[in-house]
């Protein structure tokens, strides 16, 4: 058992981490073993994020007082706690990925941008494309305005020379 004082602090620290993480994942983790439980920990680091075992009660006293409390107020039985604060999205592929082929682990609960969401909206959430993907649509659509300018305005000078050679081919110019 912990002491208070290594209580406090872990408390202290979670609270932080809480307070800082765009996105939190309350997940059961009951019956998970030693190297899939090593697995899930190195693709939620690949992810961004951080993976966390902790006490109920703990996780309800860390989270007072941030966007996480209603998430993690009502906990009950083996809890994880998944915290990111960059990609939510990245975060979620990679935690349903895992879900599938390790049924033992299940989600309960999120939270993404202060909104607490229930696993539905994670698995909506999962399917999203990342940001990567995004930015490159993004890009394309604002690269495809200018592609097409340029072309416009290209064509009007083609245009023009051709009319051009043919007028000299027909000797309409008079020269």
């Amino acid at each position: 058992m912990k002491d208070k004082a290594r209580k406090k602090e872990e408390v202290e620290q979670l609270h932080k981490e809480l307070a800082e993480s765009k996105s939190v994942f309350a997940a059961s983790f009951q019956g998970i073993k030693v190297q899939e439980d090593f697995e899930l920990r190195k693709q939620v680091r690949a992810a961004g994020g951080k993976y966390r075992v902790v006490a109920n009660r703990l996780a309800r006293v860390a989270s007072q007082g941030t966007a996480a409390e209603p998430l993690l107020k009502d906990l009950k039985g083996m809890t994880s706690i998944v915290l990111a604060d960059k990609d939510p999205v990245a975060l979620a592929k990679a935690l349903t990925a895992y879900g599938k082929n390790n049924p033992v682990f299940s989600f309960r609960a999120g939270m993404v941008e202060g909104r607490v969401i229930d696993v539905n909206q994670i698995a909506e959430l999962a399917n999203l494309p990342g940001k990567e993907a995004i930015y490159a649509k993004l890009l394309f659509l604002i690269n495809a305005g200018a592609q097409r300018l340029v072309m416009a305005l290209g064509a009007v000078g083609r245009n023009l020379a051709v009319v051009v050679d043919q007028g000299v081919k027909e000797q309409k110019f008079g020269l």
